[in-house]
Formats: structure tokens, sequence, C-alpha cells
């Protein structure tokens, strides 16, 4: 393998790269709450937390927490100049309202047609709850998903034809970043936008149970 996978840290940065100035987006819990630290002083994203916070920075220095200040996955945050808290209710009224340019979840599974899940089915997996999946999935005006390519212990692949988890929402997948590849879906499938360097087509497709393709 001459190879080296993204780490979760580092799928999150090459997200924040593709995030256009002046979006507006939510991060979901786990490898997308740390999209918010990778992207620039200089650009402007505003970061939407479903607990009720408009304007989430990164995190802050250990000396710097504010021990009252978190995203909806309790991770410390900062709050960005300009950046207010609001109501559970209009925080979600957000989410389900199509306001968002942008959410990223994310996900055990997303198939190439777009279905997405990513919440658990047995009690020793991580997830035991869907939280504001649903209503971001269909509310946003987007939804990316970051996940590892490959499964845990068992090596199965997360790019799947069909899902076997209970989906969370149909079809709304435009974009997964994995620590391999950036796919897009397409009315053919999954279409490689990217590959981490080193990889070859053939390896990639020997890791993604969907068909690949490429443009």
């Amino acid at each position: 393998m001459t190879f080296r996978p993204l780490d979760r840290a580092g799928i999150a940065a090459r997200i924040a790269r593709d995030i256009p100035e002046g979006w507006f987006v939510n991060l979901g819990i786990g490898i997308p709450t740390g999209v918010s630290d990778h992207v620039p002083n200089d650009r402007e994203v505003i970061f939407h937390s479903e607990n009720g916070v408009i304007g989430a920075g990164p995190a802050p220095a250990p000396d710097k927490i504010n021990p009252f200040l978190v995203n909806a996955g309790t991770q410390h945050i900062t709050l960005r100049t300009g950046g207010s808290f609001v109501h559970h209710a209009d925080s979600f009224a957000i989410a389900r309202g199509g306001h968002l340019d942008l959410c990223v979840l994310g996900a055990f599974e997303v198939a190439e047609n777009g279905d997405i899940a990513n919440w658990a089915r047995s009690l020793d997996e991580p997830v035991k709850q869907v939280g504001g999946a649903m209503d971001l999935a269909i509310g946003a005006k987007r939804l990316w998903v970051a996940m590892e390519h490959i499964t845990k212990g068992h090596g199965g692949s997360r790019i799947r034809r069909v899902c076997s988890y209970p989906l969370t929402a149909k079809g709304v997948v435009r974009r997964v970043y994995t620590d391999l590849a950036v796919l897009e879906i397409t009315p053919r499938g999954f279409g490689v936008l990217d590959m981490i360097p080193g990889m070859t087509r053939e390896e990639l497709q020997e890791r993604s149970e969907a068909e690949l393709h490429w443009t």
C-alpha cells in the first residue's frame, strides 16, 4: 500500500477547503465538528449548531474554554464576531426551513442513490439516537457526508449500492468525503472527484461496494 489515508482532522480540513465564502453551514457530531477548525479567519462561513448557536467558531485553546459554550455534540467551541444564541425552537426552524446552505453529517453508510444511514442498529455502536439528523438531512439545501471509507474491525465498505442500516433520509446526499476520496452522487452513482495521493482507481474500487465512475 503506497498511500496514507487521511485522519479525521484531515477529512475535516478537506471539507473546509470546499466550503464557499458566505455559506450558512451546520456541522453534525463526529468528524464534521472539526470542519470549523480549518476555515481560515479571513473567510466568512457562518456555522450553526442546532442547540442554538449561530456563528460558532473553532475549538478554544485549553486556557480559553468557556464551560457553558458548547456545540450539539457537547464539545467546547468559540463564538465568532457577530455570533449569537437563539431559542432551541428557532434553531430547529432554521434547520428545517431551507435556510442552511449546507449540512455536513457523519454516517455509517451512504448508498449510490444518495440515501444516508447515520444512526445505530445495535447497542455496541456509538450513536444510539438520530437526534436532529433527519431534520437537517431534508431541511438543508445541500448535504455532504464525512466518514471513513471502511468500517472499523470488519473492513466492510461504507460506500454502498444499498444501505444495510436504517435510513436517516432518502436520496439527499450530494457529496461524500472519506479518508480515501471525495465522491459525488450523480445519476450514474458515485462519481470520483478526488483521491488521496498514491491511491489508484483499482485500489479505491476494491474498497467500495458500489461501482465508482470517473469522468
